[in-house]
């Protein structure tokens, strides 16, 4: 049993068993939207999450050789060895939760990642099936975060499948049915954690990045708290014009295009126009997530002290 989930095909085989525990509880959220008329599915929206799921598995098959050798690579020349003891899975999954943590932001904070990851993002409804929503082209370069874990001595094989059992548990947090986990909350990610990150009201842009666990976002300052006094609206702003397949995948890639094309621009220009923030202009009329924030907390504190002084 060991060697079934741990072995080569480890990573396939936790998804074939997770998929069908996955299907009923999305069944049983079904229900409950239909029977309390909470509309949290769209059938159109569906078919997108699943068409997208179904690319980034194929192109994940593709790169699994590729990937796996140079993660193989790493762990040959790996800095130490370790006894397969319960510490040493302990430390794999803190240290494969942390390094999507990284990953993660940085999909948020450079343009030409973000291109990558804003297909798990665009969807305005927020259910189990929005996991799937994959981010279609990540598999071309997430193996390169989970390399240094494979060069401390971690074996590859053992890093994907701890990999795959937090992304399960990550599907698993795309919920709205599910308000509070309680004491949980201090610790792992929850559904509540997960609906801000996938907000795009201005204070929860860019927040709570982790999959399993949520101290890094609390260690690195990305953390926010679901507010119940302000209502989450998910998707992503501005809207895309449509929600086809091809502008779906391809949509930030062709307004980077569309910016890098512009005549007489210097060459760093263009440069930052695919790798600094989502929203960095060079004429700098653009706005990227912090200075939105920073003006949106300014206006707030503004507003705050005029209260203040009319009731003084």
């Amino acid at each position: 049993m060991t060697d079934y989930f741990l072995g080569e095909n480890g990573l396939e085989n936790v998804y074939s068993w997770s998929i069908p525990i996955l299907a009923v509880f999305i069944l049983a959220e079904l229900i409950y939207s239909h029977v309390s008329e909470a509309k949290l599915y769209n059938r159109k929206d569906v078919v997108t999450s699943i068409y997208l799921a179904l690319m980034n598995f194929a192109l994940d098959l593709m790169m699994k050789v590729f990937a796996m050798g140079v993660m193989f690579f790493f762990y040959h020349h790996r800095l130490f060895s370790w006894e397969f003891t319960i510490w040493y899975w302990l430390i794999c999954f803190v240290i494969t939760d942390f390094a999507y943590y990284v990953l993660h932001y940085v999909d948020h904070h450079s343009r030409a990642f973000w291109a990558v990851h804003i297909t798990h993002h665009n969807s305005e409804y927020f259910n189990l099936t929005t996991g799937f929503r994959s981010p279609v082209l990540q598999p071309l370069y997430r193996y390169l975060y989970f390399s240094p874990l494979a060069f401390l001595g971690f074996n590859p094989w053992h890093i994907m499948v701890v990999y795959a059992i937090a992304q399960v548990y990550g599907t698993w947090v795309h919920t709205q049915t599910v308000k509070s986990m309680g004491i949980l909350e201090y610790l792992l990610v929850t559904p509540s954690h997960h609906r801000v990150h996938h907000a795009c009201n201005i204070e929860y842009l860019d927040r709570n990045m982790g999959m399993c666990l949520i101290i890094w976002d609390k260690i690195f300052r990305t953390f926010e708290k679901e507010d119940p006094n302000v209502p989450v609206k998910y998707g992503i702003y501005p809207k895309m014009p449509d929600n086809k397949p091809d502008t779906v995948l391809l949509y930030e890639w062709r307004k980077i295009w569309k910016d890098i094309k512009q005549p007489d621009l210097k060459f760093s220009d263009r440069i930052n126009y695919i790798f600094n923030s989502p929203g960095w202009r060079h004429d700098g009329t653009g706005k990227t997530v912090r200075q939105y924030q920073k003006d949106y907390w300014a206006k707030k504190t503004r507003k705050k002290d005029q209260i203040q002084k009319k009731s003084a």
